[in-house]
């Protein structure tokens, strides 16, 4: 039951960018308690209460294929009503095994979605105990939440353009990034599972001098080694440029190393840059390198068919680490390593055998024990919540955050481009609006070292003033030889036009003494 955009059109100095009306939160916080309400009713009556009684069921059994059916997981291009929604939330509780009584699990999570079928507001989380087995290792301990993930993992999968595919959740990009480099490293020389690292060649990898800084971690972790890791030279835009991968990955050969991965950006963490994916996949093929792109940041572009021209070229990469809770809000933690690959190379990579839990003469298809593939045993089951979510919004319901998110990042950068005292550090691709604001005193002082030195010092100031004061947190940093600046980054649906511009005014009124 959210404003419609006819009626936030009649609004008084109503603001239109790219097709998005940007005046006030575009979400009907109301509908939203009420979803909260009612399913905090469901938990208490079929959870907490039911918790002690001992004529329930441990399990409702369903084989895999009829669970599906029942369950509904398809997500589709218009949400769900509130009544469906709730059905689903009773489906979950009433199709997982109850844990009541083990002894391992005694603390559970169910993840839902505000909202109603128009649009949801933000996410809640409720904690309590006994409620869901969330060990995700094996069908029969969790059979609806690994059904769950293998659905969105699937569209995930058709979004980035793979025919088939395979993935797995994980506790944040930086997992995904490790959970790829090894992959790749496999792939190159499998007998490494075994054998370990002695008698390998000098294994080296390629990345962006941009990239985030999991890649030098994933390599020590690894025992790859931080030298091993070539940084790629970046534009003046922070891409990396295809012509200096092609030559460090000649120079890394005839100084007898082995090159076995590309790890390409999407989405960088200060400027939000796009690496040029089509020119590195040409590299990756010619050389026989594995392309792993970290789209933790960008990846939501791909929802947006306005925006998706971004990650032109993802298709060809070997594995995705995609993060939705960033940009579609879906809760840390929400985040996905998608892989082409389905030939089962992570679960060879990854898998242990253990035969108390993987026995291969259960009495259902045991390809849905999935958590072989996995370097944890048991994990959260954090694909339901974007699931949920996805179910509720609809796939027109994500793209729309995607492209209100970029209109207010273009609205932004116009307000600084016409406002005295605020300059840009570069014009953004993504929702990086990277800025410096000029106090009064030094915007007569020629451009020179004394003028970047006391810049320098600007941004500190504002930041400690408006913490201090309690008006709003803007992050800010020195990046590849500039000084100070701030950055903004644009995500939430529930910001607005006027939150652009108290942001600036904030910042004017915070640094008019400076």
């Amino acid at each position: 039951v959210g404003i419609c955009k006819q009626e936030m059109l009649q609004k008084k100095n109503a603001v239109l960018v790219d097709g998005v009306v940007l005046n006030g939160p575009i979400m009907d916080s109301k509908a939203g308690e009420k979803f909260v309400e009612e399913a905090c009713k469901i938990i208490m009556e079929e959870v907490i209460q039911k918790a002690d009684d001992i004529t329930e069921k441990v399990c409702e059994w369903r084989a895999p294929e009829t669970l599906k059916q029942i369950l509904d997981l398809e997500m589709r291009d218009t949400g769900e009503s509130h009544q469906k929604l709730l059905q689903l939330c009773r489906d979950v509780i009433q199709y997982s095994v109850k844990t009541s009584k083990n002894v391992i699990s005694s603390e559970a999570i169910l993840y839902a979605n505000l909202g109603d079928r128009i649009m949801f507001t933000k996410f809640f989380l409720i904690r309590i105990t006994m409620l869901l087995f969330l060990f995700r290792y094996t069908y029969e301990v969790s059979p609806v939440f690994l059904l769950v993930e293998e659905a969105v993992i699937k569209k995930m999968i058709e979004f980035i353009g793979w025919e088939e595919g395979d993935g797995i959740f994980n506790p944040g990009g930086s997992v995904s990034n490790m959970y790829a480099m090894n992959l790749a490293r496999y792939r190159f020389c499998p007998e490494i599972k075994e054998k370990g690292l002695s008698g390998l060649p000098r294994l080296v990898l390629f990345t962006s001098e941009e990239c985030h800084y999991s890649m030098k971690k994933a390599a020590s972790f690894l025992g790859i080694g931080t030298e091993n890791v070539y940084f790629i030279k970046t534009d003046d835009r922070g891409k990396m440029i295809p012509e200096e991968l092609e030559k460090q990955v000649q120079r890394a050969r005839k100084e007898g190393s082995a090159p076995f991965l590309v790890c390409a950006t999407a989405g960088t963490t200060v400027l939000g840059a796009f690496d040029p994916l089509d020119k590195i996949a040409d590299i990756c093929e010619k050389y026989g390198l594995w392309l792993h792109v970290d789209a933790s940041w960008g990846g939501s572009a791909l929802i947006s068919r306005k925006h998706c021209r971004l990650l032109h070229g993802i298709h060809r990469a070997d594995s995705v680490a995609w993060n939705p809770h960033k940009m579609l809000l879906a809760g840390i933690q929400c985040c996905a390593l998608l892989v082409k690959d389905n030939s089962g190379l992570l679960k060879k990579c990854y898998s242990a055998k253990a035969s108390y839990l993987f026995q291969q003469d259960k009495f259902y298809d045991v390809s849905y024990d999935t958590g072989d593939k996995s370097i944890q045993c048991s994990r959260r089951p954090d694909a339901f919540k974007f699931w949920l979510m996805w179910k509720a919004l609809g796939t027109s319901g994500l793209e729309e955050r995607v492209n209100r998110a970029l209109a207010l990042a273009r609205y932004l950068v116009e307000e600084i481009k016409n406002r005295e005292g605020f300059q840009l550090l570069l014009e953004p691709e993504y929702a990086n609006v990277c800025f410096w604001y000029i106090p009064p005193s030094l915007r007569e002082m020629e451009d020179g070292p004394e003028f970047w030195q006391k810049l320098h010092q600007v941004a500190p100031i504002i930041k400690e003033r408006m913490m201090k004061k309690g008006s709003m947190m803007l992050g800010y940093q020195p990046h590849q030889g500039k000084v100070n600046f701030f950055r903004q980054v644009v995500i939430s649906p529930q910001v607005s036009r006027e939150d652009m511009d108290f942001l600036l005014d904030e910042i004017e009124l915070l640094a008019k003494d400076l």
